[in-house]
């Protein structure tokens, strides 16, 4: 097969798997599908969801959209569903596949709902036809423009120029227009006292606009395109809006890539701005902020409480209600005729530069000075301008956790206000992504390993660069009747917050037999509880962390730290290759498999921001390391070590196939060309003695880390029904692996990027630590689960068996000793999946022998227990723990497939 892009294939398939129309594609796998089993007793039982947080939402902030999946050969592809509620209510609910089993049965189902559902604590999902929704939503998609129809709303997206969004109208109102995405870019980055620094405003210009999904219950349009000042375009971006049948909300998905330069392309601000008619009198004209929980600003352009002069009770609080006053003809006079000298603020802000403090400002009107109004700790993320006619909400999720960020509203004392949600905002500085130090003389290779011995950064000049890193965030905004009540807002601002989302519980996710090895919480006996409580301590202690070291930030917020410092009590945040963990030992496969266990909504929330931020920010989506990803370091691009183990498909396939959530389905589409990467960055560059010219044939490819990544892109393109080249090169280099002779103990070979196989090199054994420690388990699980293919299988338990063998073992099976190897615990794991698959109660004892030692992680007798550094040791109270992010990763993840493993061996 010749050697060929397959981007805009990509591409075009996702948009179709969205709509749920996808097969396989490919004349050989059609043929290989066999006729799943009708409906089962577990479709006809139902399975039985909840709201992940538990209850029943106050509000939904537009809908909700989650995933399902189903035991291999027991749901048709074709099958409809229908969801009720607990009590037996039909609930309108809109259904599509995003993957499937090899035979052709469904793996994994997305259902969407509205807002306007039954208010239920749980929801059953069965077979059959699902109940319509009383309006329906509809999409108009035109030459020029997409219009979307709720029932409630119509929004307007032109297919080209400056304008997101056009229009939003209610009925005959209409509440906003002329939605654009702004960046304001700045050449310097201000550093001296002179502030000389340039600033230029560029606006989002579509380049394309698509249709995903198009009702009855769901709407999905997606827009592509770039930054744009005089001649100049840059910073491409993507925005999802989602519309729901009966609802008043958008949701908005806004993603953009960075291509700057980093020395002289400064963000001063970036932000989603819309004009809002203002249409009723000055003083029935509403301001809203949502501050910290239920907390809710109430202010008015012209307010007419406090005064001297008294309006009369009902007046005042019409005004506080953010109801229409009483005819103005009613009021006394000594007010109504003083009007006019009262001032109207028309602009306000909220401002949070840092995640400890937000601050209210208001003013007249560009010209006059600020008032301050008042402060707080963590804003929610939510505005309103309006009136009883009509108004705007608007919001941003994790508004505090990806500081720095602003609400503006201006001219609200005229005919339109403009409102804008500032992702960045511009009174914090420009944005600074330039590398943190000047290289300090490192400018071969041996002076480099050199700094790697010392500070373990793998440094390179020009490698620090962020060019081609990206960055999501989630909006949404309402065009709401009327200014809504505080408790309105409130509900509003929590649905911001966190929006709802419906579950599967643990034991279905389990009994379907998705991602590998893996059983709900077990606390059946002591010896498992021990494991269970300890499970739950790693995790409780790595999650508060983020919040006493303030892990938050626009680019950091959803990492962690790598190593910790004891002498200065703090992580190693500035010390070379221990500060950032970038998913380094697969902290993300960590926290989705203890959510899969325990359904935790705090786990969830936890995998789902390192998720944003590790497929996002850790990896390059633009540039000659497009699809590579990250080592961990100081800066989250600053380390020269670009690899697949961190872009790894397998720490996001999670998310997507939980929520269906539509960007992360792009970054996978993305990944499945990843291997390409490996003719443009040669990995051992900084070792070889000899010149190298990477060979398309021929190309040096680990089957550890290298493999795993690329294997675990090629899987889910598979099972979502994509690229057919995906399932070849995988199958091909699965069969290829275990024809070398000692197949992954070999450690790499030569591979050809044509047709993904792979012919043994000149190395016989070569078995680093790192090899298995980057979703290479998971992905040999599933695909020996998936495929049964004997030599492949073979291939992996021999691997599992001779890791934390004896050097005789290894000697006898592959001619040399694997040497003095690290992380045995975590490879306690491999042993215990040896033990299971060969029958072997010896394995097992060992597999659990080598959990308890310990080795490079925590021992039996580990304390697992925090104490409080306090008072002049410490800049604030924290918790300090003899743990790093990588054992507790590896501890997590060999605990947990140890007890789905041989629990019973324990």
């Amino acid at each position: 097969m010749a050697m060929m892009s397959r981007r805009n294939l990509l591409l075009s398939a996702a948009a179709v798997g969205a709509a749920g129309q996808i097969g396989w594609s490919s004349k050989q796998a059609h043929a290989e599908v066999t006729r799943p089993a009708r409906a089962s007793g577990l479709l006809q039982d139902g399975v039985q969801l909840t709201w992940l947080e538990g209850g029943a939402p106050r509000q939904l902030a537009g809908g909700s959209t989650w995933g399902v999946a189903w035991p291999k050969g027991t749901v048709p592809k074709e099958q409809a569903f229908a969801l009720r509620t607990a009590a037996g209510q039909q609930v309108p609910v809109q259904t599509w596949a995003t993957a499937y089993w090899p035979d052709g049965s469904l793996k994994w189902t997305a259902h969407a709902i509205g807002p306007e559902v039954p208010p239920a604590e749980q929801y059953v999902l069965t077979a059959g036809a699902p109940a319509a929704p009383v309006t329906a939503v509809t999409v108009k998609d035109g030459r020029n423009e997409v219009e979307v129809d709720t029932g409630v709303i119509r929004c307007r997206i032109p297919k080209k120029g400056d304008q997101l969004v056009s229009s939003i109208r209610r009925g005959d109102t209409e509440i906003a227009r002329g939605g654009e995405l702004v960046c304001l870019r700045q050449d310097d980055p201000g550093d001296d006292e002179g502030g000389s620094g340039k600033t230029e405003k560029f606006t989002g210009r579509t380049g394309k606009v698509t249709v995903e999904q198009s009702g009855p219950v769901r709407a999905v349009v997606k827009i592509e395109g770039e930054h744009r000042h005089g001649n100049r375009s840059w910073l491409p971006f993507t925005v999802r809006l989602y519309f729901y049948a009966g609802g008043d909300g958008i949701r908005a998905v806004h993603s953009f890539v960075y291509d700057g330069d980093a020395n002289e392309d400064f963000i001063r601000g970036l932000g989603i701005r819309f004009e809002v008619p203002m249409r009723d009198e000055l003083y029935n004209r509403h301001v809203r902020f949502a501050g910290r929980g239920d907390g809710v600003l109430s202010e008015a352009v012209r307010g007419i409480t406090g005064l001297r002069r008294d309006p009369g009770a009902a007046v005042r609080q019409a005004q506080v209600a953010g109801q229409a006053t009483p005819p103005v003809e009613t009021w006394d006079t000594r007010v109504s005729s003083r009007l006019h000298l009262i001032p109207a603020f028309g602009d306000y802000s909220l401002r949070q530069l840092s995640a400890d403090g937000f601050q209210i400002r208001k003013r007249t009107k560009a010209g006059h000075s600020w008032i301050p109004v008042d402060a707080g700790g963590q804003a929610s993320g939510l505005g309103y301008v309006g009136s009883p006619s009509g108004g705007f909400a608007f919001g941003m999720r994790n508004f505090w956790q990806l500081h720095p960020t602003q609400l503006d509203i201006r001219g609200a004392a005229g005919e339109k206000a403009e409102v804008t949600v500032w992702l960045w905002s511009p009174e914090a500085g420009p944005m600074d992504l330039r590398f943190y130090h000047d290289g300090l003389g490192q400018d071969t290779y041996a002076e480099q390993l050199e700094g790697l011995e010392i500070t373990y950064e793998d440094y390179e000049p020009g490698f620090g660069t962020p060019y081609g890193i990206a960055r999501t965030t989630e909006l949404m905004f309402w065009a709401l009747e009327a200014t809504p009540a505080a408790a309105r807002v409130a509900e509003l601002a929590a649905a911001v917050r966190t929006p709802p989302l419906v579950v599967a519980p643990p034991a279905h996710l389990h009994a379907a037999g998705v991602f590998g090895d893996w059983v709900p919480l077990d606390r059946s006996s002591p010896a498992k509880a021990l494991i269970e409580d300890r499970l739950d301590l790693l995790f409780d202690y790595h999650s508060k962390q983020v919040d006493q070291r303030s892990w938050y930030g626009f680019w950091d917020y959803g990492d962690i730290m790598h190593s910790y410092d004891e002498d200065r009590h703090v992580w190693r945040y500035d010390v070379g290759g221990y500060a950032w963990d970038n998913s380094e030992l697969s902290t993300d496969l960590w926290l989705w498999y203890h959510y899969l266990r325990t359904g935790r909504a705090e786990a969830f929330r936890f995998a789902e921001a390192m998720t944003r931020h590790t497929g996002e920010v850790d990896v390059y989506h633009l540039g000659e390391w497009r699809d590579l990803g990250t080592r961990h370091g100081v800066q989250h691009w600053g380390d020269s070590a670009k690899q697949a183990r961190i872009s790894n498909a397998g720490y996001r396939r999670f998310l997507y196939f939980l929520t269906a959530d539509e960007r992360i389905g792009d970054l996978l589409h993305d990944l499945v060309d990843s291997d390409k990467a490996f003719l443009v960055l040669d990995p051992l560059r900084k070792l070889r003695t000899e010149p190298y010219e990477p060979d398309p044939h021929a190309l040096l490819v680990g089957t550890g880390t290298d493999w795993s990544g690329l294997a675990l892109a090629w899987l889910t393109e598979w099972e979502r029904g994509g690229d057919p080249v995906a399932k070849e090169k995988l199958l091909n280099s699965m069969r290829t692996i275990a024809a070398m002779p000692n197949g992954f103990v070999r450690g790499s070979g030569l591979y050809d990027i044509d047709d993904g196989t792979f012919r043994p090199d000149e190395t016989a054994v070569s078995v680093g630590s790192l090899s298995a420690v980057f979703g290479l388990v998971e992905v040999c699980s599933e695909l020996i689960g998936l495929t049964g293919d004997e030599a492949f299988t073979r291939a992996w338990l021999q691997y599992c068996r001779l890791y934390n063998g004896t050097a005789e073992e290894q000697r006898a099976e592959t001619g040399q000793s694997f040497g003095s190897q690290n992380l045995r615990q975590a490879h306690s794991r491999l042993t215990a999946y040896a033990a299971v698959k060969l029958g072997d109660d010896d394995l097992a004892a060992r597999a659990w022998r080598e959990f308890d030692t310990g080795h490079a992680g925590y021992p039996k007798n580990h304390t697992f227990e925090s104490v409080r550094i306090e008072g002049s040791k410490v800049l604030k109270p924290v918790e300090e723990a003899n743990l790093s992010t990588n054992a507790s990763a590896q501890y997590g993840l060999a605990a947990i497939q140890c007890l789905a493993l041989i629990g019973d061996k324990r």
